[in-house]
C-alpha cells in the first residue's frame, strides 16, 4: 500500500462500522479512508457494507450511494462519472486510478480507498491540488507564436503533425501518474513530475509553437526535468492509458539534440 501524507505524529486508526441494511442479497464492503482537520482527531478508515443490488457498476456509483443512504459526511470530488474530468482519482485497492472507471467487480474481497498518495488531504478523499497545478501554470500550457496569426483561417498543420500530439492531448491532470511516481514523492517541490512533463512536451510536440527554445530552458534544471529515473510507476497508473515515460523520454532526446 502506498503512503500518505497525514497529519504530524497522527496515526490510522480504526473507525466506524457501517453493516448491510436488512434483507441485502450482494453485499460488498469498502474501506474507506477519513479525516476530518475541524474535528481534531486522527485519520481513521471506515467500513461501509451495503447493497450492490441497489447500486451502479463502478467505484464511484458506490461513493455515491454511500454519501447519499448511509454516511453525508463522506467527502471525495467527482464531476463529469465518464472518465473525461479527472476529479475522482484515488487509490484504489493499492493502485492509483479513476473511481468513475474502476469496476467493483475488478477488486476480490474489501475495496479499499484511499486519497491519492503523498499528497495534502483537504478532507477524507480529497488531496490538496494547490502545488500541482501551480507547477502547470509554470510551462505556460497554451500556445506560443511571434508570427501574425492568420486573418482568415486558423494556423494549420499537416496530418503528420497533428499525429504527434496522440497521447499527449488526452491527459486529464488526474495526477495518478505523478502521485505514483516516488522520485515525485521526495522530490515533488522541484520536480515537475510526469503529468506536468507530459503537457510540456505537448507543447514542445506542437508544429504550431514557436517558443520551443524557451520551453526548453525553462526546463534545463537538475530537479524541473532530471529528477525522473525512468521507473514507469507513471505509465502503468495512467487510466487514460498514456505514456508520461515516453514523454519525458522525449524531452531529455531534445535537450541532446539542441546541444548537437
Amino acid at each position: 500500500m502506498a503512503q500518505f501524507t497525514l497529519p504530524a505524529n497522527s496515526k490510522i486508526g480504526k473507525g466506524k462500522s457501517f453493516p448491510a441494511p436488512n434483507g441485502a442479497t450482494k453485499t460488498k464492503t469498502f474501506q474507506i479512508y477519513r479525516w476530518n482537520p475541524d474535528d481534531g482527531t486522527n485519520p481513521r478508515i471506515d467500513s461501509y457494507t451495503i447493497d450492490l443490488s441497489g447500486c451502479g457498476p463502478m467505484v464511484l456509483d458506490a461513493l455515491i450511494h454511500i454519501k447519499d443512504q448511509v454516511d453525508t459526511t463522506l467527502t471525495f470530488r467527482r464531476s463529469c462519472r465518464e472518465g473525461i474530468c479527472g476529479s475522482c482519482a484515488m487509490n484504489i485497492d493499492g493502485s492509483n486510478t479513476l473511481a468513475c472507471t474502476k469496476a467493483i467487480d475488478d477488486v476480490d474481497g474489501d475495496v479499499r480507498i484511499y486519497p491519492l498518495p503523498h499528497m495534502p488531504v483537504v478532507k477524507d478523499l480529497v488531496p490538496d491540488l494547490t502545488h500541482v497545478y501551480a507547477q502547470y501554470q509554470s510551462i505556460r500550457p497554451w500556445l506560443h507564436t511571434e508570427s501574425p496569426t492568420p486573418p482568415d483561417r486558423e494556423r494549420l498543420q499537416s496530418p503528420d503533425e497533428r499525429a504527434k500530439l496522440d497521447g499527449l492531448y488526452e491527459c486529464i491532470l488526474c495526477f495518478c501518474c505523478t502521485t505514483s511516481c516516488p522520485s515525485y514523492w521526495w522530490n515533488g517541490d522541484k520536480y515537475l513530475g510526469p503529468a506536468i512533463l507530459l503537457q510540456a512536451y505537448r507543447w514542445l510536440a506542437d508544429s504550431r509553437d514557436e517558443a520551443k527554445g524557451e520551453r526548453l530552458d525553462e526546463l534545463e534544471d537538475p530537479f524541473r526535468l532530471y529528477r525522473c529515473h525512468t521507473i514507469m510507476n507513471c505509465t502503468k497508473a495512467c487510466p487514460k492509458g498514456l505514456n508520461p515515460a515516453k514523454a519525458i523520454a522525449e524531452i531529455k532526446k531534445m535537450m541532446i539534440e539542441r546541444r548537437v
